[in-house]
């Protein structure tokens, strides 16, 4: 997967008028065809992207700042590419707007526009406490368990993998002691881990995230040999939607789970952090929020 153009470029020119035209798409395609699994399983969700410099003008010519979420359906037949998005963003900086409604309405149109989906805009201000506690802006923690120490009793060193490896998933230890892997009754398990990392498709630059898991399923879920295969990440070059997919598939087809919700919160760059999230059923799509990192 690779993209080349003035978006890999180690400089750029940020544009001071308004330019619609630089905003990127990227067909979800490119990811989901390396993924090799049913498109529509994958096409439940949203990607929520957060931009923590937004800013234009009001009709006196004084900037006016706020936080920014968008909305991006996950059956979506496009992604914006994160950095056209930046410079988007900036090229409203100096353009007037009196309502702050109308700064919405514009970006969600030429959002909808680039991703060929209805996108939604909100607009937060900084000093609305309450607003931001009700939008999920302030702090959070992730819910359940985290594994991140789940390797830290075995002597094993984890080695680092080109691409991701969901065999990884497969309980050696259970499988090869002849006992049964599936379970009468199906388990809710929750967990988390903050070592989810993969490298940009266009820059090459890290991306660093939390992930979380909500999974039920028959089959035991082992955190260690989950740790392994988050970690076989690190050297992935993938979007984070894609990433995220990726890591949905491979959880739905080893574990046949009755219920799945796969979400993930990259650190910011460039003032946008993205947060995709996938569920086997849409009612188990959780709120937005902000964890400590972004």
């Amino acid at each position: 997967m690779s993209i080349h153009g003035i978006l890999g470029e180690q400089t750029t020119d940020y544009p001071t008028e308004y330019s619609p035209e630089t905003l990127y798409p990227i067909a979800r395609s490119m990811g989901r065809d390396v993924i090799g699994w049913q498109d529509d399983k994958l096409t439940v969700g949203i990607d929520w992207w957060q931009a923590f410099e937004m800013s234009w003008l009001n009709t006196q010519g004084i900037s006016q700042v706020a936080i920014a979420r968008f909305g991006i359906p996950a059956s979506s037949p496009f992604i914006v590419e994160s950095k056209s998005l930046k410079l988007y963003l900036n090229s409203i900086n100096f353009t007037e707007f009196a309502r702050w409604v109308e700064v919405q309405t514009l970006i969600a149109k030429d959002l909808s526009a680039c991703v060929q989906a209805e996108v939604t805009v909100d607009l937060f201000g900084l000093d609305d406490e309450q607003g931001n506690e009700q939008s999920g802006l302030l702090i959070a923690q992730p819910e359940g368990v985290c594994i991140d120490d789940a390797l830290a009793n075995s002597s094993e060193k984890v080695a680092l993998c080109e691409h991701p490896d969901a065999s990884l998933l497969r309980d050696n230890e259970v499988e090869t002691s002849g006992e049964s892997v599936i379970s009468d009754n199906p388990q809710p398990y929750t967990f988390y881990s903050n070592l989810l990392r993969s490298n940009c498709p266009v820059t090459n630059q890290p991306d660093w995230g939390t992930l979380a898991v909500s999974i039920t399923t028959d089959k035991p879920v082992n955190a260690a040999n989950i740790l392994r295969y988050i970690l076989s990440f690190r050297q992935h070059n993938g979007f984070h939607e894609q990433c995220v997919e990726q890591i949905f598939a491979d959880l739905s087809r080893y574990y046949e789970p009755s219920a799945l919700m796969v979400r993930a919160w990259y650190t910011r760059r460039g003032g946008i952090d993205i947060n995709p999230c996938r569920v086997s059923d849409i009612n188990l799509l959780p709120q937005p929020s902000r964890l400590i990192r972004q």
